[in-house]
């Protein structure tokens, strides 16, 4: 089986003692290949050269939502250099998140507008965090037009899901579907279609169930496999092949090399 982590923040420094090792660990058990976004502008520098370095990884550049404070009205025209000068898979993370109350809502959905204005524009995929603001984002897809993308750790209704992929989007699940109180995440693992699906890990972050209070890893990204493949009733080599296909897709995923 090959799969694809399509979101992790192998960039960041929880990563920087063992970076290598934590490639290897996931190339070994069968996660050939990283999507890493970014979070704020100041962090595209370490995050081109983090996927430089390694075979397998593919940068997104973007201004993430609960980094509002730290963004910059310039940081949107620096992005438009990065994706003309480094061809990214998509742009990203961006999006909205409502959960945290002393985020400012209004800049958020500037940056938000003009990441994905940017995405339709350079026809690339955008990679959406959406926390407690599944029907904001949607709104904002609506009033872009013509983008594509995933909202990843899904958290929303069937219905939204159903949505979201009417406008092109899929959806992104991790570890917290390997939680058994997870039910209204899990129904949607079981039931949506599975060309709707992408795994991820958003790894240092939300760890599986078997791995709670630990640093995530890419290497776990099997354990969301079983999980959701046992959900749906179906072989995990099955579900492997059918997530891996839609990330090759989405973001136009180079063929493996040897």
């Amino acid at each position: 089986m090959q799969l694809v982590d399509s979101h992790c923040h192998l960039d960041v420094a929880e990563f920087d003692g063992d970076r290598t090792a934590v490639v290897v660990r996931a190339r070994n058990v069968g996660v050939t290949r990283q999507v890493v976004p970014a979070i704020t502008a100041q962090g595209w520098p370490k995050l081109r050269d983090t996927c430089a370095a390694m075979p397998g990884l593919f940068p997104a550049y973007g201004l993430h939502p609960i980094c509002v404070d730290k963004h910059q009205p310039g940081h949107l025209v620096e992005l438009r250099g990065w994706i003309e000068r480094e061809r990214p898979v998509a742009i990203g993370e961006c999006g909205l998140d409502f959960f945290l109350k002393d985020l400012g809502v209004d800049d958020q959905e500037a940056y938000f507008d003009g990441q994905l204005r940017l995405a339709a524009e350079y026809d690339l995929p955008v990679i959406v965090h959406a926390r407690r603001a599944v029907d904001a984002v949607i709104a904002a897809i609506k009033r872009t037009g013509k983008i594509r993308g995933v909202v990843h750790s899904f958290s929303g209704s069937i219905e939204q899901a159903h949505q979201l992929s009417k406008l092109g989007f899929l959806i992104g699940l991790g570890g917290p579907v390997t939680y058994a109180r997870a039910n209204r995440l899990r129904r949607l693992a079981a039931t949506v279609p599975i060309d709707w699906l992408l795994l991820e890990t958003d790894a240092p972050d939300q760890p599986d169930c078997g791995h709670r209070g630990q640093r995530n890893e890419p290497c776990r990204l099997t354990t969301v496999l079983q999980v959701i493949a046992g959900l749906r009733d179906d072989d995990p080599a099955a579900v492997a092949a059918a997530t891996t296909a839609n990330a090759e897709r989405l973001f136009s995923l180079p063929a493996l090399t040897a």
